[in-house]
């Protein structure tokens, strides 16, 4: 995996700002949704009885799909990685992090403060940015196990998910199947949003600005990790 040496060009300073805040806005926007399921899903959640597989495989990938902070970790998971075969590997150590702590976290009732599980998927976010800066190895002398890394931001990934999830009053008659079900729909959602992004990302690598370029994006990721931090913190402090 390629990475870039840790340094921050002044002309990135201006990308970071539009980028700190258009996120800011974001969440100002939809803060009354940020940790739970828009009205229409929660009414069909809560009144479902039985298994309903396509209706949760929709809802799992609708997630996935407009999940900003799930997106943007795994944007940099795969910044550097130009072969299939590595991509597959990451992204499935991602998919059995989350998968494992989504489904034992509803099913066993594991519960935390969903604020601060939030908190630290920004900091995944940030820990991937810093990584494809090459920043652990300038600042520390050393570079955590990318894959091991993964999997535990995963882990965290997934319980986010059962955080949300575990707002909602679920109907215990067909719940183990409705669970996988928007687990496979969840994955389905990566799927798709890797897919556009893995295409996107290709087309940039064959110009002459990829590499300035690289640098200005994991800054802008790196600066919008630290915005979801301190959103969701404030959100703790505030409201929770």
């Amino acid at each position: 995996m390629s990475r870039l040496a840790f340094s921050l060009p002044a002309n990135t300073l201006r990308w970071i700002g539009w980028v700190a805040a258009l996120l800011v806005i974001t969440a100002i926007r939809s803060a009354a949704h940020a940790h739970g399921v828009g009205e229409d899903d929660r009414a069909f959640i809560e009144g479902a009885s039985g298994t309903a597989i396509g209706p949760y495989m929709y809802l799992g990938a609708k997630h996935m799909v407009t999940g900003y902070d799930h997106l943007l970790f795994l944007v940099g998971v795969i910044f550097f990685l130009y072969r299939m075969k590595d991509v597959g590997a990451y992204v499935t150590l991602f998919a059995i992090g989350h998968s494992t702590t989504l489904l034992l976290g509803v099913l066993f009732d594991i519960r935390a403060n969903p604020y601060l599980v939030d908190a630290i998927i920004g900091l995944s976010v940030v820990y991937k940015a810093l990584d494809n800066l090459d920043g652990f190895r300038t600042l520390l002398g050393w570079t955590p196990n990318p894959k091991a890394a993964v999997l535990v931001f995963g882990f965290f990934h997934g319980f986010g998910l059962a955080t949300k999830l575990q707002d909602l009053t679920l109907s215990r008659d067909g719940m183990v199947p409705n669970l996988v079900s928007f687990n496979f729909g969840v994955e389905l959602g990566q799927f798709i949003a890797l897919g556009a992004v893995l295409i996107l990302m290709n087309l940039w690598r064959t110009t002459d600005s990829f590499r300035r370029g690289a640098v200005a994006a994991n800054s802008a990721l790196m600066c919008a990790g630290f915005v979801l931090v301190g959103y969701q913190l404030t959100g703790y402090l505030v409201l929770a």
